[in-house]
């Protein structure tokens, strides 16, 4: 036997469980319910697929709950859902716009402008390594949970950004925001997946998107008065509030609606008679812990000497710069070769690695992301600085992004609805996103107006918004509901490292292109502030427009602005070969998700709910009742009984509602009672009919054993 399947026998679980897993009470697939010739075409349409109404049998916990959400809320419900992710999308863009536009200040307070990068490649290196770990919570734990979590981070950093003294504590605080607001807007992600058909989805996530249109134009207005009137820890400080005031409906709604479910008896608990130490130790390995922590710190070791060798003493001589890059890549080296050979449960599903599809998308937002960054940090500074716009002024041009793609997904999931295809729509996306980017290396220069940066911006957004879209769409259409959360957490995996990436080479550009420039061109009258010059925004805005000064410095940021925009045009002609990688799949044929969904039909399932049966041994047997109404004269009712003992089940697919007898189909669990009744009191209602007259009432049956 191979070394890694010795390894792999040893410690590698093929499938994974949860000490209070939520099971559903199924019927068995193994038979199909057969139709009555009374009940005619329209009992066939009902009953052809019963797993349809049932949560699937083989996924984990969180799935588990999904499914059974989505099969028992109600359509307000549903609305609910939609429009509280709204509103947090709207206070997370409104948060996000104010906090990007103050971070330059916050740096220039501990004068510490030129390490604006390396606060983004720490937090994204962390970032990127919880996205599969939460992923997990999201599939073991359920949905709820981790949301939570992820919640409970961000406002944690948001409190402790607001009341830091210096640099270090601050970059700390912004890891911990960072984590829980990717990882908050990761599980919203993966909740709008959950709660839409995959051809809706493109919509979908375009409503969702919709509140950045607002947020552009009232986020650097804020920020702006924050910074001048109450200080920029406020603007921190203001949504640590409300924040996870607006967070909290979510949470209970889905907790509520959880509920709803398990009294509906579509899901049963089950315990997996673990002690407390057994299920730390499980979630130990569940998680990966080591691997996590390997990943995460190799990474920031890694990506870190890139941003401060300018600073060393002796530049890329330095001892500690060589140092770390060995370092950091001896830690990924045993990251893969832990995940490869050790890791009971590895991080990644490495199975996904042979789709074509899901490489070429996370290859697409890799590349994307990497192309992004290796511009865009700078670019507020820069039109404050070199174009002399306000802080407002500069978040509106910036924010040219966020009103262009929240109008214009709207009419790519139109689109994507209407055709089932899109990857039509990145051979429009990508040359069009090169070209613009290719103009801004012309216009991100001194004595340009700012007319032109706007128009590249609007072409740039629209190749950027298409490409979110059909990365999120393409990974999603190559795999079923199980994977939902695996997946999308693996494209964020290699998105924020392609964050990490561009991010680095900004900044290595930076430090190596902005203060050689400023020596160049700066007057000798200005070289005792050399320092404060390259290390303080608000000391570069301090000269006045038309000085020498103020040149020298509008100078140096083309010279170093031209260089990143040169860097991210390069990089991003990989994406040619990227789209040829994923498939054209027609996401309109793929139903993917189950039950009460974004533009779905009603659903013509009652309520659901356990009976307990006793035989002679008195043996507890859970019994689950689901009605299906298909014409308004025929009533399909399947009944699934398990063994609480045995785990086996009994499938009594057909009841006819003119009394025609039940046929019944045995599994191997045993039944010594002689005769059983399952009672359908006039109490019940039934709920999702399209109109009273087709609603109906089942009277007390009994069948023999």
């Amino acid at each position: 036997m191979p070394v890694r399947a010795r390894l792999r026998a040893a410690f590698q679980r093929r499938a994974t469980d949860d000490s209070t897993a939520e099971v559903p009470v199924a019927a068995t697939t193994a038979d199909k319910p057969e139709v009555s010739p009374e009940a005619g075409r329209g009992a066939e349409d009902a009953v052809a697929n019963p797993q349809d109404e049932i949560p699937t049998e083989d996924a984990q916990r969180g799935v588990h709950e999904v499914e059974a959400v989505t099969l028992t809320w109600s359509k307000a419900s549903l609305i609910a859902v939609f429009i509280n992710i709204w509103c947090l999308y709207f206070v997370n863009a409104f948060q996000s716009s104010i906090i990007s536009n103050l971070l330059p200040y916050v740096t220039s307070d501990f004068e510490s402008h030129s390490l604006l990068t390396t606060i983004y490649v720490v937090g994204d290196c962390f970032s990127a390594a919880v996205f599969i770990p939460l992923s997990k919570i999201l599939d073991i734990w359920g949905r709820a949970e981790g949301f939570l979590f992820m919640t409970i981070l961000a406002t944690l950093g948001m409190v402790i950004m607001a009341a830091c003294h210096n640099l270090a504590t601050f970059c700390a605080a912004y890891v911990f925001y960072t984590i829980g607001f990717s990882g908050m807007t990761y599980c919203i992600d993966v909740i709008t997946a959950d709660s839409s058909k995959l051809k809706n989805r493109a919509l979908a996530y375009a409503f969702t998107s919709s509140p950045y249109i607002i947020t552009a134009f009232a986020g650097p207005k804020a920020s702006e008065d924050f910074y001048a009137l109450y200080g920029w820890r406020w603007g921190f400080g203001v949504f640590s509030i409300v924040f996870p005031i607006t967070a909290a409906p979510l949470y209970v709604l889905f907790k509520l609606n959880l509920k709803k479910a398990k009294n509906r008896g579509v899901l049963a608990r089950e315990s997996s008679g673990r002690t407390f130490l057994q299920s730390v130790w499980h979630y130990i390995i569940e998680f990966d812990a080591f691997g996590m922590f390997v990943f995460s710190a190799g990474l920031v070791i890694f990506f870190l000497p890139f941003d401060i060798a300018d600073s060393a003493p002796n530049g890329w001589g330095t001892g500690y710069i060589i140092a770390m890059i060995v370092v950091g890549v001896v830690m990924l080296g045993i990251f893969i070769l832990h995940e490869v050979y050790i890791a009971p449960v590895p991080m990644l599903k490495f199975s996904f690695l042979w789709n074509r599809t899901v490489v070429g998308a996370c290859l697409l937002d890799a590349t994307y992301q990497i192309s992004y960054y290796c511009w865009a940090n700078y670019f507020t500074s820069f039109l404050q600085i070199v174009n002399n716009l306000t802080l407002a002024e500069s978040g509106y041009v910036s924010n040219t992004f966020d009103v262009v793609s929240g109008v214009l997904l709207f009419g790519v999931g139109f689109l994507i609805r209407k055709t089932g295809r899109f990857k039509w729509l990145l051979y429009i996306a990508v040359p069009l996103y090169i070209f613009a980017q290719g103009l801004m290396i012309y216009f991100r220069r001194p004595n340009q107006t700012v007319g032109y940066l706007v128009m590249c911006q609007i072409f740039i957004s629209i190749g950027g918004s298409i490409f979110i879209i059909i990365e999120q769409l393409a990974i999603l259409a190559a795999v079923d509901h199980q994977h939902i959360a695996t997946v999308l957490a693996i494209l964020n995996v290699v998105g924020t490292i392609g964050g990490a990436m561009g991010n680095t080479i900004s900044g290595s550009i930076w430090t190596n292109t902005f203060r050689k420039a400023l020596i160049r061109y700066l007057p000798e009258s200005a070289m005792p502030d050399l320092d404060m010059i390259y290390e303080d925004l608000a000391t570069q805005k301090s000269y006045a427009v038309g000085t020498p000064t103020r040149l020298a410095i509008q100078k140096a940021y083309g010279y170093a602005q031209t260089r990143m925009l040169a860097a991210g045009v390069g990089i991003m002609s990989l994406c040619f070969v990227w789209t040829i990688m994923i498939r054209n799949i027609n996401v309109g044929k793929i139903a993917q998700v189950k039950g009460q969904t974004a533009a779905s039909k009603p659903i013509l399932t009652t309520a659901a709910f356990v009976l307990r049966l006793h035989n002679d041994n008195t043996a507890a047997l859970a019994v689950k009742r689901k009605l299906l109404f298909h014409t308004s004269q025929n009533l399909t009712m399947t009944i699934a009984s398990c063994c609480a003992d045995q785990h086996s089940t009994i499938a009594i697919p057909i009841f006819h509602i003119n009394s025609v007898p039940i046929k019944e189909q045995r599994s191997n669990c045993s039944i010594t009672s002689s005769t059983a009744s399952i009672c359908v009191s006039d109490s019940v209602s039934c709920h999702g009919f399209r109109n009273a007259e087709r609603r109906r009432k089942m009277q007390a049956c009994d069948f023999a054993r």
